[in-house]
């Protein structure tokens, strides 16, 4: 029997799962939790660059020891100086929310190299609405939340020349800052596996169907 479904492109749907398993080996971490080698060298690194009066070093250390290999999310809260504050570079006035997003730039494109992505970021609109044996509020500009792929990941970023040289914009622009990690278990969106996963199936499933009607 000639079935019309065994013919057009079918080798869509191989390639498609190829693409996938690609993305999977670029997204997933696959070299497992960190080596206590691994975790000496970074903290060494660590005190040695020029942001190692922003980290408790005994916090650092205990999250890298505790590593599971799996991918979390860094939450940030942020305040922003008010009116201008001098260029790091340069020493020009410049807007704090303009030093910010330059730093952005530098970061988040280290960050996607890295398999990491911001899950959300969001510009503070109103005061404490709900609150309770927690200071006043401090004013905070912006919430952030940035997923990494793996404690190991986070460390070769922020150990990174590139990110070093980026940092004095961050301390430029920000009045008070503190982050911590954490890691999901519960959320309401669809996820980048999810959603490559179904982006590939559809891309696949419409070049198929166009091939069976030429």
């Amino acid at each position: 029997m000639n079935n019309p479904a065994l013919h057009g492109a079918w080798w869509v749907w191989p390639l498609a799962l190829v693409l996938y398993g690609l993305f999977r080996l670029w997204y997933d971490n696959w070299r497992g939790p960190l080596r206590i080698e691994e975790i000496d060298y970074f903290m060494q690194k660590s005190r040695s660059s020029s942001n190692a009066s922003h980290t408790d070093e005994a916090t650092l250390r205990k999250f890298l020891e505790e590593d599971d290999g799996k991918e979390f999310v860094m939450c940030n809260l942020v305040r922003l100086h008010s009116g201008l504050v001098p260029h790091p570079m340069t020493g020009v006035p410049t807007p704090a929310r303009e030093l910010m997003q330059e730093y952005g730039r530098h970061f988040v494109i280290q960050l996607l190299l890295r398999g990491g992505h911001p899950v959300m970021a969001s510009r503070k609109i109103a005061g404490y609405i709900d609150a309770w044996n927690a200071p006043p509020d401090e004013g905070w500009s912006i919430a952030g939340m940035m997923r990494y792929r793996s404690r190991r990941d986070m460390m070769l970023l922020a150990t990174q020349e590139r990110f070093v040289r980026a940092h004095p914009f961050k301390i430029a622009a920000v009045d008070k800052t503190f982050s911590f990690p954490t890691q999901v278990i519960a959320e309401m969106v669809l996820r980048p596996r999810g959603v490559v996963a179904l982006v590939l199936l559809l891309a696949a499933a419409l070049v198929h169907l166009a091939s069976l009607l030429v």
